[in-house]
C-alpha cells in the first residue's frame, strides 16, 4: 500500500524506521496508531500530498520498523525516544520544521514531540486522543471495558506476550473489530497489512512495552511538565469520534486545554479510527487547518 510514495529507512540509535514521502509541498509529518501501522493513511495521504510533502513513518515497534528490546525502565520505548525518532526521520528527508497529523499511540508521540521540540513542530493534529496522563486519572469502570488493552498489555511480562505471539491476527481483529464500526471499517489489504506486521518477530515485546512506557515513564514525563508549567505553544486541532470511548468518557478540549495554549476541536460522526471511518473529513480538516 501506499505504493506511490518513496521509500526511505532512517538509522537511528540502532533502530531502523521506516518511512514514506509523497507530494511537493509544505512538509506534513503522519504517525499511525495501534495495532497498525503507516498503511492507516491510504485513504488520506494520497489527496494531502497534492498539496503537502506528505512523510509516513511507522513508529518502533510497528509496521517495517526495528523492534527494539526491552529495558527495565521502558525508555526504549517511550514517547520521549520515539519523537526522536520523528525527529531524525524529517531530518533525513530534509526537513527541521513540520505540521503533525497524528492518531492514537502516534498521537501520543506527537504530544511529546512538539511539548520537547517545539522549534520542530509548526502545527499540531491529533485523532481521537486526550492527554495520556488525563485518561489515567480519570480512568472509570465504562472506559477500562472499553480500554482493556491497556491494562492488559503492562502486566508483567512474560505473559502479555506469550497470548499475543499465540495470535497476533486474532488480537488485531479482536481490538480494532470492537469498536463502534467493526472490521468493515478497514480496507481488506490494509487489515491484511496489519495482521503481517503484528506477526513479525519481537513485535509482542514492544506494543507490551509501547503500553508499559505510557503506564510508566511516559507518565513521569507528564508530570514534569505540568510541575514546570510546561505546555503546548502550537496551534492544536483535536478531533474525536462521537461513537467511540474517547467521547464517552472524557471532557476531550477540557483536558487538552489544561496541556495546551491554543486548543480547538470537535467530534467527527464516526468511530475511533477516524483516517479509516471517515476520510473525507479528516482530509478536510487537515486542508482548512494545516493552511492557516
Amino acid at each position: 500500500m501506499l505504493n506511490s510514495f518513496q521509500t526511505l529507512t532512517v538509522a537511528r540509535d540502532g533502530v531502523q524506521l521506516h518511512s514514506r514521502a509523497g507530494g511537493e509541498g509544505p512538509p506534513l509529518l503522519l504517525l499511525h496508531g495501534h495495532p497498525q501501522s503507516m498503511a492507516m493513511w491510504h485513504r488520506v495521504a494520497p489527496m494531502l500530498a497534492q498539496t503537502r510533502r506528505v512523510v509516513l513513518m511507522d513508529l518502533r515497534g510497528y509496521g517495517d520498523s526495528s523492534r527494539p528490546p526491552a529495558d527495565a525502565e521502558h525508555l526504549n520505548h517511550s514517547k520521549r525516544e520515539m519523537a526522536l525518532d520523528a525527529l531524525a526521520v524529517m531530518k533525513q528527508h530534509g526537513f527541521d520544521r513540520f505540521d503533525v497529523l497524528a492518531h492514537d499511540r502516534g498521537a501520543r508521540v506527537a504530544h511529546r514531540l512538539a511539548v520537547d521540540h517545539p522549534q520542530a513542530v509548526q502545527r499540531l493534529m491529533l485523532l481521537d486522543i486526550a492527554p495520556t496522563l488525563g485518561m489515567y486519572e480519570h480512568t472509570s469502570e465504562a472506559f477500562a471495558r472499553a480500554y482493556w488493552h491497556w491494562f492488559f498489555l503492562i502486566q508483567p511480562s512474560p505473559l502479555p506476550e506469550a497470548l499475543l505471539d499465540a495470535g497476533p491476527a486474532q488480537y488485531v481483529r479482536r481490538v480494532m473489530g470492537s469498536r463502534h464500526a467493526g472490521l468493515a471499517a478497514f480496507a481488506p489489504e490494509a487489515l491484511a497489512e496489519y495482521e503481517r506486521c503484528a506477526a513479525l518477530p519481537g513485535t509482542s515485546v514492544s506494543i507490551c512495552e509501547d503500553y508499559r512506557a505510557s503506564a510508566t515513564i511516559d507518565l513521569d514525563h507528564d508530570r514534569a511538565d505540568i510541575a514546570a508549567e510546561r505546555k503546548l505553544t502550537q496551534p492544536l486541532r483535536v478531533l474525536w469520534g462521537e461513537h467511540g470511548a474517547v467521547a464517552r468518557c472524557f471532557d476531550v478540549l477540557s483536558l487538552w486545554r489544561e496541556r495546551a495554549q491554543d486548543v480547538s476541536g470537535h467530534a467527527l460522526p464516526c468511530g475511533h479510527y477516524l483516517a479509516e471511518e471517515a476520510p473525507e473529513r479528516v482530509i478536510a480538516e487537515a486542508q482548512t487547518f494545516f493552511t492557516v
